[in-house]
């Protein structure tokens, strides 16, 4: 299952912390929910939360995010994250439900599960994938597959060049990761045929358009409105060009 398996599994949860979720962390996520037209079950609205809780209360111990206050992890992270999930879903822009049932998410440098967790919630009919070569990273990873339940929740402690026996991924998927050209190259290998890249980005990405090579093209560059954010975030798909 999850690379280095033993290593990931002598790791526990720390003991408990004083970190919690702000009293008002439920009501603001249900606004943020209803802002981006995401309809989610109340399991899936519980397991966002836990897993911010579990963010938040490892972080204390493990330095996973340089953001420590949980009421900001809401926006910067939860809300950042989900702000993706209608674009990917939109034939439109994504070329086609790439949440769809059966597809095969690849989330590459996922540190906290951002966003693969995050997507595995939302559509727990995907297989999401998440690699990190920082221990401690895919530790919690592994601890958030046990605690909140989500057998679609595949961690790997691994490079990603170094990624074997995978399916072929349908979407594979960063978030502050290395350059376009880098990410592209890294994981061409392993996308399918007709599969897409998403990178999420924050800032002017002109200069790593144009070192993209010329096998791949630039599908969609998507401004995210992200809810109760106000920073500029951006959604780039890019895909093969044909043959």
């Amino acid at each position: 299952m999850a690379s280095r398996e033993g290593h990931l599994n002598a790791r526990r949860m720390p003991g408990p912390a004083a970190t919690a979720l702000p009293p008002d962390a439920g009501p603001r996520l249900d606004a943020a929910l209803e802002a981006l037209g995401l309809d989610l079950p109340v399991i899936a609205r519980d397991r966002l939360l836990a897993h911010l809780a579990l963010l938040a209360r490892w972080n204390t111990v493990h330095n996973l995010t340089a953001v420590r206050d949980p009421a900001r992890m809401l926006e910067q992270h939860l809300f950042d994250c989900l702000a993706v999930v209608p674009p990917l879903r939109d034939p439109a822009r994504a070329g086609t439900d790439r949440l769809a049932e059966g597809a095969v998410v690849l989330d590459v440098g996922s540190g906290g599960g951002l966003p693969g967790v995050v997507l595995a919630i939302v559509a727990p009919g995907v297989q999401v994938h998440c690699v990190d070569a920082v221990a401690k990273k895919a530790a919690f990873l592994q601890q958030l597959r046990g605690e909140l339940g989500l057998s679609n929740l595949l961690p790997h402690h691994a490079r990603v060049e170094s990624l074997r026996g995978l399916p072929p991924v349908s979407l594979a998927i960063c978030r502050a990761f290395a350059t376009l050209a880098t990410f592209v190259d890294l994981t061409e290998p392993l996308l399918a045929p007709a599969g897409l890249w998403a990178a999420m980005k924050s800032e002017a990405i002109d200069e790593e358009l144009r070192a993209l090579p010329d096998t791949v093209a630039l599908r969609a560059a998507i401004t995210l409105s992200v809810p109760q954010l106000d920073a500029r975030r951006r959604l780039l798909l890019i895909e093969r060009r044909p043959a």
